[in-house]
């Protein structure tokens, strides 16, 4: 019983790698499978067992038999699947997981593995004088098209917010886009190709992982420090891999905290030169600092990095509005696409948006809500350390503690059991290509504060 049990696992085995393989478009329509010798061979299994999976799969329709030639993917492929498309992970632990019970919970659901803050702690009443505004706007601002690189007004006033960091950037170089996401999705587009290399950091932002994969790209990673990537695991990765792309946080790095230093800065932007890749460097936490850490568009000059940011963090998340910074040439490039994939901009967002950020309430919000957060951030630490829950740092700011959990507790049984409770937290492995951050967990530091949170932790945790 048991050898039947182990060889229809087996079976089932090589059924999932098929299929996800064909999920993931590595098999086209009309492709040939591997040899049923050599697909043993690579997996360590019986010819057998792969002739079992492989007519099971025919008997799915999924592929076809040729005799005398060998199998072939099927010509009415399934539909691409993101889920199918990455390493098979534990549902709890899959980005998407996250993503959907953070975008899904009802209003009394606790969210403290979310990446926004809570709608009270955002400026509610500047978004109020900007919609009043906006409602005595003319008829172009409600009704028409914006034009393809954005609002000019608006990328002004980027243009200045960038120069306050360092990075020069003329108008003409901005181009706004529907958020920071489509951002990175308009790049991927314009300077990718299915199957390129990307490097992301280890942990990082899950959703990179998810958008990467929508591209077919194939993702590889290198460990992030207090100061940024490992710079000798980030040498070797470019010498063995050669990315295309480096897509990477480097104000106040999500999940971590971390900040650049100026050092790994230069090394990184040498090694760039050197290996020739391109750096996304995604920024929307900008406004969360005290003071401009280094970033690497301002050292590089817009030459080889592509600077990225947007306001949902800071303003609301549903006024939906991001912007690319880049060479001419290649907002020339990005203009084109932008038209293909969503034809003129959204201008009553980014009319709104800019009436926000021109009211001098804003700054004035924000020196307020950094400090709420800092205040946050050091209730939150003491209690997690209450649970033997430890930050990997103290970040300087922001509303992100990385932490690790008590030995031998695996995140996401934690995650599994507190969503019974109506509460939503972030597992390490979601962050992590390597699968390495079992015992993580990131915290929002301002969606932690309520004490069911701590209540539920304590049980779920045996304190």
């Amino acid at each position: 019983m048991n050898d039947e049990i182990a060889g229809r696992t087996r079976v089932e085995m090589v059924m999932a790698t098929i299929r996800q393989r064909i999920a993931g478009r590595s098999l086209t329509p009309g492709a040939r499978l591997p040899s049923v010798r050599g697909l043993a061979a690579s997996m360590k299994l019986s010819t057998s067992t792969v002739v079992d999976a492989y007519e099971r799969l025919v008997a799915e329709g999924a592929i076809l038999s040729r005799p005398g030639s060998g199998f072939y993917v099927a010509n009415q492929a399934a539909p691409f699947a993101l889920a199918e498309a990455g390493p098979k992970l534990d549902r709890a632990v899959d980005p998407f997981w996250i993503s959907r019970q953070s975008l899904e919970a009802d209003e009394a659901d606790l969210k403290p593995g979310c990446g926004w803050l809570p709608p009270s702690w955002l400026p509610g009443e500047g978004m109020r004088r900007a919609l009043r505004t906006l409602a005595r706007a003319e008829g172009p601002s409600l009704a028409d098209y914006g034009s393809p690189l954005g609002l000019p007004p608006l990328r002004q006033l980027i243009s200045r917010r960038m120069g306050e960091r360092g990075i020069e950037a003329s108008p003409d170089q901005v181009l706004l886009a529907d958020s920071g996401t489509q951002a990175i999705d308009l790049l991927c587009r314009f300077l990718l190709e299915p199957g390129d290399r990307v490097l992301v950091d280890d942990p990082c932002y899950f959703n990179f992982h998810a958008l990467l994969r929508a591209h077919r790209a194939k993702i590889v990673s290198v460990p992030y420090t207090y100061s940024g990537p490992d710079l000798e695991l980030f040498a070797q990765t470019l010498a063995e891999h050669r990315p295309r792309l480096y897509i990477t946080n480097s104000a106040i790095h999500n999940p971590t905290g971390a900040t650049l230093s100026p050092v790994t800065a230069h090394r990184v932007l040498k090694l760039a030169d050197q290996f020739d890749l391109t750096i996304i460097e995604d920024d929307i936490f900008a406004d969360f600092e005290y003071t401009a850490a280094p970033r690497l568009a301002a050292f590089d000059g817009l030459e080889r990095v592509i600077h990225i940011g947007s306001f949902s963090k800071t303003l609301s998340a549903s006024a939906r509005c991001g912007f690319v910074a880049a060479r001419p040439e290649w907002i020339e490039g990005l203009t084109d696409l932008k038209i293909a994939t969503s034809f003129g901009g959204g201008r009553m967002t980014a009319e709104l948006v800019l009436n926000v950020l021109s009211d001098g309430g804003y700054r004035k919000h924000m020196e307020i809500l950094r400090q709420r957060l800092a205040r946050a951030m050091t209730e939150v630490s003491a209690r997690l350390k209450g649970f033997g829950i430890k930050p990997w740092l103290e970040p300087q700011a922001g509303m992100f503690l990385w932490c690790r959990l008590p030995d031998g507790i695996d995140a996401a049984d934690v995650a599994r059991a507190a969503l019974e409770k109506r509460i939503v937290l972030a597992p390490g492995n979601a962050f992590s290509l390597s699968q390495s951050a079992t015992n993580f967990m990131r915290f929002n530091v301002s969606q932690t504060l309520d004490a069911r949170v701590f209540a539920v932790l304590g049980d779920v945790l045996g304190r």
